[in-house]
């Protein structure tokens, strides 16, 4: 999810060829209600941005997991390793 536009999502997904929906939460109703907006320096200004998260939600919609300010190298398998060994 982020705050890009469904438009903007659709064509991300095609050229990518991704099998499965992206969300868009355009007017950051839930990045506020997650508490990932964070104000960033931008190109040497300052602008509200999303802390790249991650939330692990069970079945009963429970947050079991947050990961928070996210670093991409080995992020998807620490995930995977949390969810196999605590929601399987």
């Amino acid at each position: 999810m982020s705050r890009d536009s469904v438009r903007s999502h659709t064509r991300f997904a095609e050229k990518l060829g991704l099998p499965f929906l992206l969300l868009s939460d355009a007017e950051g109703k839930v990045a506020t209600l997650y508490g990932v907006l964070k104000e960033k320096v931008r190109y040497g200004k300052p602008s509200v941005g999303i802390e790249r998260s991650t939330f692990v939600i069970d079945r009963d919609g429970v947050v079991r997991k947050a990961y928070r300010n996210v670093k991409v190298d080995g992020h998807a398998e620490k995930v995977l390793d949390f969810v196999r060994t605590n929601l399987t």
